[in-house]
């Protein structure tokens, strides 16, 4: 079944996917290759030889993607990056998972999950074997249409996930082996009324707060941040808060600071980034007022914003902008510097990942369909390492451990 498409922001200009049909009919594309032909449960790229100081130099690599529509994609892509320049490898692909745009893992490291966005939401868990291998477990139905975005609960019990079409925010219960039961619970955001030029709810990510104790779910549609709490028993959700940001803005991400007081919200149709305070006590969020992106006048689509390891530094990836910027943390977390922005080094940067050690940045590259690596400095700066890789319509990096 095709991905129900994504409401466009604005009158002319791309949605969700980005153009997709223009990129699929244009020679750049045709260029790329896959990454590896489809495999069963194909094996991961081999280690590389041992460093001096004992670990491996390279770590594996997942890559989310579109299967339908003519995308490009047969599944999830795995690779491996040298962790020390950066380079990535490509391995075979794990084939049998549709339209698998986001990833996450299990914090154990045996599991993964994709969301299938499509009409017939679903949520997808991929097994990661102790010999590298991959065996896709299984799929359930989220209740909703179009998800985006999935997390897994610190517990390692719970997966949850957010239906961007439909507005609404699911709760799956994992079992033992890493596979999925039925939907525990479903929430949708009938309230507030939609923001400005949005025809519904559109939820776009659901996480958890650093402290555990609440589940934050950013829809874009009501211009509204909602907090819950998960019973980690029946795995059912209630409401503790709400979160209004100024009307029209459509928040979209948020990441956390690692002391967990603040969290860092990217604004995709009003082009700011906004502070947050959170209260673990009660989970209640305080925006704060917009801040620039950098990326001058006009609306730069920001995407993503993530936090390195020591809390230092955010990072924003700008997709009309095609840039990074580079914000450093102040005041124990609660105030953004702007620095600067850099070139991306591809088209549509749809979402950012930090390596584990926060030492390399990776930006996936929707329309270009690469994703570049940068070095991350010690005050923060970027600088780009190597060429783009080729990667079919590229939505989602995912580095392991």
């Amino acid at each position: 079944m095709n991905p129900v498409p994504r409401p466009r922001p604005a009158p002319g200009l791309p949605g969700r996917r980005g153009l997709l049909g223009g990129l699929l009919a244009g020679a750049a594309l045709a260029a790329v290759p896959a990454l590896a032909a489809p495999a069963r449960a194909g094996a991961r790229p081999a280690p590389g030889p041992a460093s001096p100081a004992g670990p491996r130099a390279t770590r594996p690599l997942l890559l989310g993607t579109y299967t339908s529509e003519g995308g490009g994609g047969t599944g999830i892509g795995t690779a491996a990056y040298d962790t020390g320049t950066g380079a990535i490898t490509p391995g075979p692909v794990i084939s049998g998972v549709e339209n698998p745009s986001y990833l996450a893992p299990h914090p154990s490291g045996a599991t993964v999950y994709a969301v299938a966005e499509q009409g017939a939401g679903a949520v997808t868990a991929v097994a990661i074997g102790p010999d590298g291998t991959y065996e896709v477990l299984g799929s359930r139905p989220t209740g909703g249409s179009g998800p985006t975005h999935l997390s897994v609960h610190p517990s390692g019990r719970w997966l949850l996930s957010a239906n961007y079409t439909s507005g609404s925010v699911a709760v799956h219960p994992i079992a033992e082996d890493g596979s999925l039961g039925e939907r525990t619970d479903l929430v949708t955001h009938s309230s507030p009324p939609p923001g400005p030029g949005q025809g519904g709810p559109h939820a776009h990510q659901i996480v958890t707060s650093p402290d555990g104790g609440h589940l934050l779910a950013v829809d874009l549609g009501t211009d509204t941040v909602y907090t819950y709490r998960l019973d980690t028993s029946a795995g059912t959700l209630t409401e503790a808060s709400r979160a209004a940001l100024t009307p029209g803005s459509g928040p979209r991400h948020l990441a956390f600071h690692p002391g967990g007081r603040f969290a860092y919200l990217a604004c995709e149709l009003d082009n700011t980034m906004v502070v947050c305070a959170y209260d673990p006590a009660t989970g209640v969020l305080t925006p704060g007022p917009g801040q620039s992106t950098g990326t001058g006048s006009g609306v730069s689509y920001p995407a993503q914003p993530v936090v390195t390891g020591d809390g230092a530094y955010v990072y924003l990836a700008n997709r009309g902008h095609n840039s990074l910027t580079r914000y450093a943390v102040e005041g124990g977390g609660a105030v953004l510097r702007l620095l600067d922005t850099v070139p991306v080094g591809g088209d549509w940067p749809r979402q950012l990942a930090l390596s584990p050690d926060s030492s390399l940045l990776f930006a996936a590259n929707q329309r270009s369909s690469t994703v570049t690596v940068f070095g991350v400095g010690p005050d923060g700066s970027l600088t780009g390492a190597g060429t783009p890789f080729p990667a079919p319509v590229a939505v989602c990096v995912l580095p392991l451990p």
